[in-house]
């Protein structure tokens, strides 16, 4: 797998946990879902057990096992395994962080517990520092994501702590639209990597000078963000926004319907033909098989499969 010091670039896709129709973690899908990232999508990074993974509602030992054969199925074929062990109990993710390192994960993440919230950055700040010291091997990245915590804290103000505190910080997957703070980790904290967690939105991320994004789309849409990606590199920017217009035609269709993590499961599994199962309780997805046409029209209208 990647080296500590290997710069992470590029999509990494956001997995979702393949479950059985009993909503237990079905491991044996796990070999064919890299396979798919890898040839289908040219995707080879992966971040595992976040949000998209329903990771939260998981049981650490579940955890442990998925990252074990996300890991292990990986090998020699995927760039780098980044597995996040948040949780609401610091000691599960410490936990979850030294077992990270001994599976032969690249890297780790945490979200900030999201009940129990830190009251300032400086505690914020304290939680990442336990979690990263418990496997200091490993790059950190702070995953920064306030719509579901509720931690609106700047995260510029976060870097100019952990930067004297967490000797193995690596930098932030960056889920919000405030591209205003964004822009300024970017310039002020030039030694961190940043990864944009908003699917929708990732070309403006670009023009800020981001390395990659972190995403659930890219498990689909990861061959056409490539491009958009490639383009923006090439300097054609027209190009580009036509690819990001597409994505984001798609995810307004997806939204409009009030659909969220349950749906885009599905539409992961209509996809690529992976049986990925349902999402757990409390998620409940409502697409019905009348859905998959006006689906599958969508994505084949603006060039999406």
């Amino acid at each position: 797998m990647a080296s500590a010091n290997k710069k992470l670039k590029g999509l990494v896709a956001a997995t979702f946990t393949p479950m059985t129709t009993s909503s237990e973690i079905n491991l044996p899908v796990i070999r064919q879902y890299v396979d798919y990232l890898v040839h289908k999508q040219n995707v080879k990074n992966i971040f595992v057990n976040g949000t998209t993974g329903e990771g939260i509602s998981l049981s650490v030992q579940e955890r442990k096992h998925l990252a074990e054969e996300w890991v292990r199925c990986a090998k020699g074929k995927m760039d780098q395994v980044i597995v996040h062990v948040g949780c609401l109990s610091l000691t599960d993710s410490k936990e979850l962080a030294t077992h990270a390192a001994s599976c032969g994960a690249d890297a780790i993440s945490a979200v900030s517990p999201s009940f129990i919230k830190p009251s300032s950055p400086d505690a914020l700040v304290l939680y990442l520092k336990e979690v990263a010291a418990a496997a200091p091997s490993l790059p950190f990245y702070y995953y920064h994501i306030p719509c579901l915590t509720g931690i609106k804290f700047q995260v510029q103000d976060i870097l100019s702590k952990v930067q004297h505190q967490i000797p193995s910080f690596r930098g932030v997957k960056f889920t919000d639209i405030n591209l205003m703070d964004f822009g300024r980790c970017i310039r002020e904290y030039k030694e961190f990597e940043y990864f944009y967690g908003v699917d929708e939105q990732l070309l403006g991320a670009l023009a800020f000078g981001v390395q990659g994004a972190v995403g659930s789309t890219y498990n689909y849409l990861g061959k056409a963000t490539n491009k958009m990606l490639e383009a923006f590199e090439d300097g054609n920017l027209k190009k580009a926004q036509e690819i990001q217009f597409s994505t984001q035609n798609f995810i307004s269709f997806v939204l409009s319907n009030g659909w969220g993590l349950a749906e885009f499961k599905d539409i992961m599994s209509l996809a690529s033909g992976l049986q990925l199962g349902p999402a757990r309780l409390p998620l409940v997805s409502s697409i019905t098989s009348d859905h998959h046409n006006q689906i599958k029209t969508q994505m084949g209208k603006l060039s999406l499969l």
